[in-house]
């Protein structure tokens, strides 16, 4: 499982518990009593109007001096049955609400220097951040933030992204290839950056964000919205159903009183699943977020919990990216420590990520560091045109670059023993560099593009869910058979292609799969937009993150896991209060009905298996029942009910035997303990 260890983990933790969110949750709760807004769920919306009834009719009956406490009582539980669902819902807006805080605070009144001419990082004039326009240039050194979203042109630099992503770590972010990008509120702890401003300001990638955690863009997913018709369906059946009771009533005897009839209608439309519906899906996106996984709609964490198809980009995906010295291999008569010497002799002039990570890997297994040369050494810079990089000193000349480079520089040919192991390091899909030493090939070096740990035992993972996992990348097939049998991933499409990779996708789907993508490159992008889940890695670029509905800020693609597993656990949810709702309605009965017409049908006695007290103990035990159990459950809602890998046969037989069941046992356990303390303290 992902490390929960992030100040932004143990932000979302915390403020699960926190009593100043709660105080605000519940002054929220009541503001939400309004009708215009409350319109939007019915079932809750019916309740409020219900209990405005009520109350209204408890205050003329006090006017009146007739009995109102009776009437009084049931009002005042009705309007705590629509607070509990308001306040269930507030509590799980407020959790986004203080993660969107702390992202506010991180951003910060950034300043910017910015460059009054692209070619001289000397003339800069300080700019607020806000006033920055798409297409500048701002310098970022060391210690500053970066101002806005945007894309490196020139530099490389150590990025603290822990205002953003609550991880400490910082990352490499260099000009070229799809490590380019940087956000807003970033800090660069060494060297310096050249960055184009790419986001106006309000549209920066953390505006996004804080708007997002807020729920200020939720949408309800096509499964909330078909629950919601249901509910309402229900809601007006029972409403016509109790409407008909007066004069089946009359007929039969003494009509009930509209209290009666109000409690009656609110203890069996679905309450319970009404009023914790919203606070469901909402709290669906909060888990993600805990996660440091940042959805831009319900719909696709919806579509995570069915996903059976996993695309991968290879490339900063499943592997580093950078390929990285694995290994040396020296030719006959050479040892390992003389060819790590010259290796890095001959590395010194090399700059790029390869060439770096040679001397740091001589470094850490052979204890060989990058010496202090004297003034009249001759560094021989890496090119992309010569494939080389050396260095000439003491009489002596050290080469290293690629295999054919190096053998037509030196004029020699690659020793027969030598030139088995260059092809074996080629076939495992690696790659070979030679080093050579004044005109003799000393050995090669083995450059891997390095898989991520615990790549295997995530994919094994996702297998057992049902996820079929396929690694996307431009490699030929020899090195994607190579990287793939590694990382252990169940299929593998080479010289892909943007085009090749949303062919597959579609294919997928028309033959009703439903397919996630994980990626961070711009080629990836037409892909992440036509996936049912598309998870961009923070990391990757501006066009990446855009064209998916998940953004990583871990940049781990095997999130994956955590993301299915928090979309089927909505769906459980979701499904598993829906049914403990419906059982519990049909608990009711047994209370409501006989107390409402055993006067006119002493048969009745017989539903009354709790043997409560009194009509007005059944009927007010029934309603406090109903607003209590809103209460109990908004943790579990907000929570979600835990998901194991089952089939869906055995989730219907659990969802039956404990939410089915347990909603008709509850009821009837509730109802008669609040009778009982109704009748201990006179109240019914």
């Amino acid at each position: 499982m992902i490390p929960q260890g992030t100040a932004t983990r143990r932000l979302r933790v915390a403020a699960f518990t926190d009593r100043q969110l709660l105080g605000r949750a519940a002054l929220d709760a009541l503001r939400k009593l309004n009708p215009a807004k409350l319109i939007r769920n019915p079932v809750i919306f019916v309740t409020e109007v219900v209990a405005i009834l009520v109350t209204l009719l408890a205050v003329l009956a006090a006017v009146d001096g007739a009995p109102w406490g009776f009437q009084a009582g049931i009002g005042a539980w009705l309007w705590l049955t629509v607070v509990f669902a308001t306040f269930a819902e507030a509590v799980a807006e407020g959790r986004g609400r203080a993660q969107a805080e702390s992202l506010r605070r991180a951003r910060g009144d950034a300043r910017a220097k910015l460059l009054l001419r692209a070619d001289d990082r000397t003339l800069w004039q300080p700019r607020g951040a806000t006033d920055l326009k798409v297409g500048d240039l701002v310098l970022v050194e060391a210690g500053d933030l970066v101002p806005s979203d945007g894309e490196i042109v020139e530099g490389i630099a150590s990025v603290n992204e822990a205002a953003v992503t609550g991880e400490s770590a910082p990352v490499i972010r260099e000009s070229g290839g799809d490590r380019s990008a940087v956000t807003g509120g970033t800090l660069v702890v060494s060297d310096w950056l050249v960055v184009r401003i790419t986001a106006a300001p309000g549209s920066t990638f953390l505006d996004r964000m804080i708007a997002l955690v807020e729920g200020a863009s939720r949408q309800k997913t096509p499964n909330e919205i078909a629950l919601d018709i249901l509910l309402a369906g229900m809601t007006i059946i029972f409403l016509i159903a109790v409407a008909t009771l007066v004069g089946f009533a009359s007929w039969g005897g003494e009509p009930p009183s509209v209290t009666v009839l109000a409690a009656l209608l609110v203890t069996l439309i679905p309450t319970t699943i009404g009023g914790l519906l919203s606070a469901i899906g909402i709290a669906g996106m909060d888990r993600l977020v805990r996660f440091n996984v940042l959805a831009t709609s319900g719909r696709a964490v919806e579509a995570a919990g069915d996903v059976d198809v996993l695309l991968l980009d290879k490339t900063g995906t499943i592997t580093f990216g950078n390929r990285q010295a694995a290994g040396f291999v020296p030719a006959p008569g050479v040892g390992e420590q003389e060819l790590a010497e010259a290796a890095v002799l001959a590395s010194l002039g090399d700059e790029t990520p390869e060439g770096r990570s040679i001397l740091a890997f001589a470094r850490e297994k052979y204890g060989v560091a990058a010496p202090g040369l004297p003034a009249e050494a001759k560094v021989v810079a890496f090119t992309a045109q010569t494939r080389l990089s050396g260095l000439d000193t003491d009489g002596r000349s050290y080469r290293k670059g690629a295999v054919g480079s190096l053998a037509q520089s030196l004029g020699v040919p690659i020793p027969p023993a030598l030139a088995e192991a260059i092809d074996r390091i080629s076939r495992q899909g690696a790659t070979p560099l030679a080093v050579g030493r004044d005109g003799v090939v000393l050995g090669a070096i083995e450059l891997k593009d390095i898989v991520k740990p615990g790549m295997r035992e995530r994919f094994a993972a996702l297998r057992q869910m049902g996820i079929r996992t396929v690694m996307v990348t431009g490699d030929n097939r020899l090195t994607a058979a190579a990287i793939a049998a590694e990382a252990g991933v169940d299929d593998f499409l080479a010289q892909a292609t943007p085009e090749d990779k949303l062919g597959y996708i579609r294919h997928a789907q028309a033959e009703g799969r439903l397919v996630a993508m994980a990626g961070d490159g711009t080629n990836d992008a037409p892909a992440l937009a036509q996936a049912d889940v598309g998870l961009a890695m923070q990391t990757g670029t501006q066009a990446a993150r855009e064209a998916g509905n998940m953004v990583d800020l871990d940049s781990d693609p095997t999130k994956l896991i955590e993301v299915v597993e928090i979309g089927k656990q909505l769906l459980i949810t979701r499904g598993a209060l829906t049914t403990f709702s419906i059982a519990n309605d049909v608990a009711k009965y047994f209370a409501i009905l006989p107390a409402i017409f055993v006067a006119s049908y002493p048969e009745l006695q017989a539903l009354n298996v709790m043997h409560l007290a009194s009509p007005e103990s059944a009927i007010l035990s029934a309603v406090i029942f109903n607003a209590l159990i809103i209460a109990g459950l908004v943790p579990l809602a907000l929570r979600g009910v835990a998901y194991t890998p089952v089939g869906a046969a055995a989730l219907l037989r659990r969802n039956l035997l404990i939410y089915g069941l347990g909603g008709i046992v509850a009821p009837f356990v509730g109802i008669k303990l609040i009778d009982l303390v109704l009748t201990v303290m006179g109240i019914a």
